[in-house]
């Protein structure tokens, strides 16, 4: 049986496709990402209040060097197989070394459906996996230059609005603990699902936009859009067992890995790289990886994570 999250994702791209009329008002889309974004932080707060932030801190650093290590691996093949200009090649892997908030909560309604724990400070993992990629694109792009804008770049990425609703719900959730949200916790917990939902289906739309640019740049972007998350999810399933993580957790880690930024990373590459071309980034990464990851991504994710700790156990 399908999530029915899923059939909307497929809702919204069938009717991108068709040339419906339909369209989410800007405002709802808003409010929609918002409340998304707050219940990630939310539900992450609450966990990490349980825990000591010591026991934590390898996990942080080791999901800062993952991000790196993505980003260093997508830029030489797009560089010298793919053929792109530096800035092109820079930002791609900058998208793809950073993460996807929607796909992750995907991931998260899909464990979810199937009653599958997972370690809850995840959401302080992913706004780690934020940040060193865009650093990486921008070093590849311009080298160190004095030129370059850090202090707007700085401005963009850690005051934009996915990193202060993460944070801030990060924050809140450690600050109230659950007694403490219970009086919005119908909002933010019991309808995440149904938020989900029509998040995904705006995005189903959003990618369909993405279908002519696609026809345009040719099999490489295809390939890689589904390659590169292949790649980095073995990586990030590789790593989550090394952290002992969970099942869910590795399955969570290797989909933050697989996943590609399309909210975060453009708005940086817009600032620090400007002569990069967004529409190539934005066709891989929402037009190609985002519902690759959803669609069938996320079910091997976790048949990787279950053959992994299946295999630790000899």
């Amino acid at each position: 049986m399908i999530d029915p999250v899923i059939l909307f994702f497929l809702l919204g791209a069938i009717a991108g496709l068709l040339r419906s009329e339909l369209r989410l008002p800007a405002a709802i889309y808003e409010f929609v990402s918002i409340v998304l974004l707050l219940a990630i932080g939310l539900k992450g707060g609450i966990e990490l209040a349980k825990q000591p932030f010591g026991s934590l801190l390898p996990q942080m650093l080791a999901v800062v060097a993952l991000g790196f290590f993505l980003a260093l691996v997508a830029f030489p093949v797009l560089r010298y197989l793919g053929r792109f200009k530096r800035a092109d090649a820079a930002s791609i892997a900058a998208h793809y070394g950073s993460v996807s908030v929607g796909t992750y909560a995907v991931a998260v309604a899909y464990l979810g459906s199937r009653q599958i724990a997972f370690e809850e400070h995840m959401p302080l993992l992913l706004v780690m996996l934020e940040v060193p990629a865009i650093l990486v694109g921008i070093v590849l792009a311009r080298g160190l230059s004095r030129e370059t804008r850090w202090g707007s770049i700085a401005h963009e990425v850690f005051l934009g609005k996915s990193i202060v609703l993460l944070l801030g719900g990060l924050l809140i959730g450690w600050a109230s603990g659950p007694e403490g949200l219970s009086s919005i916790e119908p909002l933010f917990f019991d309808l995440f699902k149904g938020i989900l939902a029509i998040f995904l289906l705006e995005m189903g739309l959003l990618t369909a936009t993405q279908v002519g640019t696609l026809r345009r740049y040719g099999p490489f972007l295809v390939a890689f859009g589904i390659g590169m998350p292949l790649f980095s999810a073995l990586v990030g399933t590789g790593l989550g067992w090394a952290l002992g993580l969970s099942i869910g957790g590795t399955v969570i880690l290797a989909t933050l890995a697989a996943s590609a930024s399309y909210i975060a990373v453009p708005a940086a590459m817009r600032i620090s790289v400007p002569e990069a071309n967004p529409t190539l980034s934005l066709a891989a990464a929402l037009g190609i990886t985002f519902p690759f990851n959803v669609l069938v991504g996320i079910p091997i994710y976790h048949a990787l994570a279950v053959w992994a700790h299946a295999f630790a156990k000899g």
